[in-house]
C-alpha cells in the first residue's frame, strides 16, 4: 500500500549517476559509466556556477574549471550555455523528486507523507541554495523548462492526493487546486526556511503545515 501511494515520486533507478534521456543535448547521452559521471560532474559545476553568476554572467569556461574537465568534454554532452541551462533545470527538478520520494513513500498516511515531504524539501534546499536563483532565472531564459517544472511538481502532489482520496485519507474532493497550493506553501516556506533563514528545523515548519491540513485555520 505503501508503495502504490508514492508511485509517481518514485527516485530514479540510476541513483547517485542520474541519467536522462533529455540531459544531454540532442544525440550526445552518455553511453558509459565514465561519460556519465562526467556529465554529472558539469551539472554540479552549472549549478555553482549559475547560482553564484547568474545565466548571464555565467559562462562555460567557469562550468569547466569547476567540473574540471576540458572544454571538449564539456561540448561532448552539452551543444551550448542554454542547453547546459535547460539540462540543470531538469537536473535539479528530478534531484528535489528524488530526495523527498524515500520520506513519502515510508509515511504511513498522507498527511504523514505530506509532513515528510516538506521536511525533507526544506532540508534539500538548506544544501542547494542555488536552486531558486536557477529556477528563477529559467522563467525567463527557458520558459518552457520553467513551467514543466512547477507543472510536473504539481502532477506528482494531485496524483499522491488522489490515491490518497480514493483510500479514505483526505477528502474525495481534492484537486488540482489542491495540488498547487500545497506546492506553493512548499516553494515559500522553503525559501524563507531553507534560503534566507534557517531559524527553525525542517521538521518543526513541517509540524506546523501537518496540523494546518489536518485541521485548517478556523477557530477551533
Amino acid at each position: 500500500m505503501t508503495q502504490q501511494r508514492v508511485q509517481s515520486a518514485t527516485p530514479s533507478p540510476s541513483g547517485a549517476v542520474r541519467e536522462h534521456a533529455d540531459a544531454a543535448s540532442a544525440g550526445k547521452t552518455p553511453r558509459t559509466e565514465r561519460g556519465r559521471k562526467t556529465m554529472r560532474a558539469i551539472l554540479d559545476a552549472a549549478a555553482l556556477e549559475f547560482g553564484e553568476r547568474g545565466f548571464h554572467e555565467a559562462s562555460i569556461s567557469g562550468i569547466t574549471r569547476r567540473a574540471g574537465v576540458a572544454l571538449g568534454s564539456f561540448y561532448t554532452y552539452f551543444d551550448s550555455k542554454d542547453a547546459v541551462f535547460r539540462a540543470l533545470v531538469r537536473d535539479m527538478s528530478d534531484q528535489v523528486r528524488d530526495h523527498v520520494a524515500p520520506g513519502i513513500r515510508a509515511a504511513p498516511n498522507q498527511l504523514a507523507a505530506e509532513h515528510a515531504g516538506l521536511r525533507d524539501f526544506i532540508a534539500f534546499v538548506r544544501g542547494h541554495k542555488e536552486l531558486y536563483r536557477i529556477i528563477d532565472e529559467a522563467e525567463f531564459v527557458d520558459p518552457d523548462s520553467f513551467r514543466l517544472h512547477y507543472a510536473t511538481t504539481a502532477d506528482r502532489i494531485a496524483a499522491r492526493l488522489k490515491a490518497a482520496a480514493a483510500r479514505g485519507e483526505v477528502r474525495g474532493d481534492v484537486s488540482e487546486v489542491h495540488a498547487w497550493a500545497l506546492m506553493g506553501i512548499n516553494v515559500f516556506l522553503g525559501l524563507r526556511y531553507g534560503v534566507w533563514e534557517q531559524d527553525r528545523s525542517p521538521a518543526e515548519v513541517a509540524d506546523v503545515i501537518a496540523d494546518l491540513l489536518a485541521t485548517g485555520i478556523a477557530p477551533r
